[in-house]
């Protein structure tokens, strides 16, 4: 069997465009390019920076048009800027928090929760989250790829108990829309898979990758569509990003939100309300607010359980309950999400 995946798409032409791709040409990989843009001093004695040979600096302009010029404290420039905490190695931290290692029950495949299955579709992103859980992730030898993808869809199909596929990464759209159109219509093909839900940052970070040809081919799969962004503070989410959450909602696309709790970016119960009330604005829906996976790297963005659920109580006291994440955490090896309450 020849799948999709292999070769081209061909239920309808694919409307491509490289405006995405040209903003991601330009986006920022020098740190000292990065603050001479926003008007930083690199010897600012306060700051220490980090100048890292893996898991570089990564971030789109679109993204950092949002982050206010000479602000060492922009809640946007402390998830990209790379520090020396990086390089701390904190107690209880580790390089696989989550237990991807010990899930994969095929090349590019994780399976945690009953029903659901996660491709690890590319190790690409558009921007470097610095306290992302997949920093250390061996993505080389752990996607999926051509060679295997008939055997990830023998699978698939072997195990009537999965309903839904997840596409994650790196982040999925990052793929080209010819390629990540191919894969989605040979899942969506498969009788009991009855959800695709895609895990992303770009929407946020480079808003122009929802453009016509993305939609177009979204229009075709006939299969329930979920997209869960991850956004974490109201400011990253301007009028632009605004429209294109928009335009994935009258296309069918159910939209959610996940934030992850970070100490000085969004650990404070004001800016978490403005976030959800961002957010339903342009029709999305939070859905959780993560407490930091423990990565080694991040642990400087820790937040203690105390807190979280005191910002969880004046979430409850502000807002009406469907706007109001889950308070969760995720636990290697557990069978769900665990709640903190």
């Amino acid at each position: 069997m020849i799948t999709a995946f292999e070769l081209k798409h061909k239920s309808k032409t694919i409307i491509t465009s490289e405006s995405w791709q040209k903003q991601m040409a330009k986006a920022f990989r020098d740190v000292n390019e990065l603050l001479a843009y926003l008007e930083l001093e690199p010897d600012d004695a306060k700051r220490s920076l980090y100048f890292p040979e893996h898991f570089k600096l990564l971030a789109p302009r679109p993204y950092v048009e949002k982050i206010k010029k000479a602000d060492w404290d922009d809640p946007l420039l402390k998830q990209l800027l790379p520090l020396n905490l990086e390089q701390q190695t904190s107690d209880g931290f580790s390089v696989d928090p989550v237990g991807d290692s010990t899930a994969g029950i095929a090349k590019g495949v994780l399976q945690k929760y009953h029903g659901r299955v996660l491709l690890i579709t590319t190790g690409a992103c558009a921007v470097h989250c610095r306290y992302c859980f997949r920093r250390h992730f061996p993505y080389a030898e752990s996607m999926v790829d051509k060679s295997h993808w008939q055997n990830t869809l023998d699978q698939l199909l072997a195990d009537p108990d999965i309903h839904e596929v997840i596409l994650s990464g790196g982040d999925p759209l990052m793929l080209p829309d010819e390629r990540l159109a191919a894969m989605c219509a040979d899942l969506a093909a498969i009788p009991h898979i009855k959800t695709l839900r895609f895990h992303t940052r770009l929407p946020l970070v480079l808003p122009q990758r929802i453009n016509k040809g993305l939609l177009h081919w979204l229009d075709d799969l006939a299969i329930r569509k979920v997209m869960v962004i991850h956004a974490n503070h109201a400011n990253e989410i301007d009028d632009e990003t605004g429209r294109a959450l928009e335009a994935l909602a009258r296309h069918g696309v159910t939209l959610l939100n996940q934030s992850v709790l970070l100490r000085g970016v969004n650990d404070d119960a004001g800016v978490l309300i403005n976030l959800s009330k961002r957010l339903f604005e342009f029709g999305v829906l939070p859905y959780y607010l993560h407490m930091l996976d423990k990565v080694q790297g991040a642990a400087h963005f820790d937040v203690d359980d105390a807190h979280a659920l005191s910002l969880l109580k004046s979430l409850r006291q502000a807002l009406p309950g469907y706007l109001t994440p889950k308070l969760v955490r995720e636990i290697s090896g557990e069978r769900s999400k665990s709640s903190l309450e």
